[in-house]
């Protein structure tokens, strides 16, 4: 099983390759943004793209079988000029940008500085350049403070600091700016375990935190008990979003990734053996084809590196995989509702008992159905049955005509909803809200550069706050109301949708689908094998109603 770490990760590195200009007399050499160096279709490199030279350096470093990048000397030409590059495509304080001039990104700082600094030190490299590169950039994240609440990018500054402060020789410059960042991410730590992200708990980023902790006390060797601890709490919520078919997360988790870095699982594992068995499970899942595809030209990097780390660090005593208990886990910060129960035939005469599914550790049952609820966004779930995906719902989705145009009105924003759970039902209330659908124009992306090269390139995190309400943050309620209940009859959970507007002569289109999504982020929309369902069609059905007539939907699932 641990090869297909390895095999997964190894597939991505020409891709990778392409993605790079490999010209040595080209103006661009060590660019790994294709659409600036190749298309030109864009007027300044993507600082994140600079990332790829950690693939590239593992790929050159590891003896993987059947590896044919290993030890090649034109790979190791090629990371130093990766490196290079973004030493000197960087803005004169050492930042970079990824989406916009003069953003100056905390995150593509970020990670493309650890990735120069971690193949830097693999490779052997004795670059002065690239040294003084390394200061800057380390400086500049030292102080630099970004808008939102993104704990994977505080803990990734602090892995950051630390090596920098490693590879340069320097244990004492940035001491107090990591110490700071690591009681922020400590205190953004929920007392359920995750860790914020944006507006709540998101698995995927959460295993990306887990790592750059792990990671951050693997090149101290030095064990830390606080941090330990935080590690251990992680690691246990971690484990309760691996689904019983080795898939991971989803569109009920705050920022709607299906993220999984292996890694930080198998540094753990050396002295917190159950975490060793996420992986176990998940690789199950990659065995099955279940893995997320992550190989567009902006995200690839980032878990090809981890996946080959996870190779690397592979921890070959393993506890046996635990089973299923049934048991219900209810994350009232995170707002995420996990069901496990088991069926078994029905008793003539007998009805279900009035209590909810507890563990019993006399007498432990299996699990054979698994419900994700995402009660801070509408009731948005994944129902498994004997191991196998039944249902992923993504709410509710209207299409209403509004002024000539079409908006879209969705039941998956986050927000309070009016929650109530029993044992046996549960049901959440609320409203629709419109889809964040924004699109770039040329009008747009004029404006946006002539404000960046302007006033905007002073305040570059104001900017990027008002981009994160406009495509992220925030909730515009729409006028259609919804209730849905879920309730447990006789082993099957039964799903009742009901709807209410004032009118429904607006309505273009209605439906539910599998994997919808509304918001930006990077790393969400990504295909997985467990989307290829088909959305419900409800358009039919609104249509005939009248407008003093609610709409009600029943499921037996």
């Amino acid at each position: 099983m641990r090869e297909l770490f390895a095999q997964h990760a190894l597939a991505q590195i020409p891709k990778i390759l392409t993605l790079l200009d490999r010209n040595p007399h080209s103006p661009t050499y060590g660019c790994f943004d294709r659409n600036f160096w190749h298309y030109k279709i864009i007027d300044f490199p993507s600082g994140m793209s600079q990332e790829f030279v950690y693939p590239l350096a593992l790929a050159y470093f590891l003896d993987i079988p059947n590896n044919p990048f290993y030890q090649k000397p034109i790979i190791r030409e090629w990371v130093e000029a990766g490196i290079l590059f973004a030493a000197r495509s960087a803005h004169a304080d050492g930042s970079c940008d990824d989406y916009f001039p003069f953003e100056r990104a905390g995150g593509a700082a970020a990670f493309s500085l650890l990735a120069s600094l971690e193949s830097y030190t693999l490779l052997k490299l004795d670059n002065f350049e690239i040294l003084k590169f390394f200061e800057q950039r380390a400086d500049w994240l030292a102080h630099h403070n970004e808008s939102g609440q993104l704990t994977n990018h505080q803990a990734l500054i602090v892995l950051c600091l630390e090596l920098a402060s490693q590879v340069l020789g320097q244990p004492a410059k940035w001491a107090r700016a990591k110490l700071r960042r690591l009681e922020r991410v400590l205190e953004w730590q929920s007392e359920e375990g995750w860790f914020q992200e944006y507006e709540g708990c998101d698995p995927g980023y959460h295993t990306l935190t887990i790592w750059c902790l792990s990671r951050f006390e693997q090149v101290r060797n030095h064990p830390d008990d606080r941090l330990r601890s935080a590690l251990a709490k992680a690691i246990e919520l971690a484990g309760y979003f691996i689904h019983p078919d080795g898939s991971f997360g989803g569109e009920y988790a705050s920022r709607n990734t299906y993220n999984f870095f292996p890694h930080g699982f198998e540094i753990a594992g050396q002295w917190m053996p159950s975490a060793l068995s996420i992986n176990d499970r998940f690789l199950q899942g990659l065995a099955n084809g279940l893995g997320p595809c992550y190989a567009d030209d902006h995200i690839i990097g980032h878990h090809t590196w981890n996946y080959l780390l996870a190779w690397q660090d592979f921890v070959p005593e393993r506890p046996t995989l635990p089973s299923r208990r049934v048991g219900r886990i209810w994350l009232q910060e995170a707002q995420i509702l996990i069901d496990r129960r088991a069926t078994f035939p029905p008793v003539p005469g007998e009805e279900e008992p009035d209590t909810p599914p507890m563990p019993d550790p006399k007498n432990p049952t299996e699990a054979t159905v698994e419900l994700y609820i995402a009660l801070n966004k509408g009731g948005v779930f994944k129902l498994f049955r004997d191991g196998q995906l039944v249902t992923s719902d993504t709410q509710l989705s209207l299409q209403v005509k509004s002024g000539g145009k079409l908006k879209n009105a969705v039941g998956h924003g986050v927000d309070r909803y009016d929650v109530q759970v029993e044992p046996h039902d549960i049901e959440i209330r609320g409203q629709l809200g419109w889809a964040k659908q924004q699109q770039m124009t040329p009008l747009k992306l004029m404006v946006l550069r002539i404000v960046m090269l302007t006033v905007g390139r002073f305040f570059p995190n104001l900017i990027r706050s008002l981009l994160q309400k406009m495509l992220i943050t925030g909730k515009d309620l729409a006028p259609y109301y919804f209730t849905r209940r879920f309730s447990w009859e006789k082993s099957h959970w039964v799903v009742t949708d009901e709807l209410t507007a004032k009118s429904w002569r607006n309505l273009a289109a209605a439906g539910i689908g599998c994997d919808q999504t509304s918001i930006y982020v990077v790393m969400s929309r990504t295909f997985q094998l467990n989307q290829l369902r088909s959305w419900i069609d409800l358009t039919a059905a609104l249509e005939q109603l009248p407008d003093d007539r609610a709409f009600q939907l029943t499921r037996k699932l």
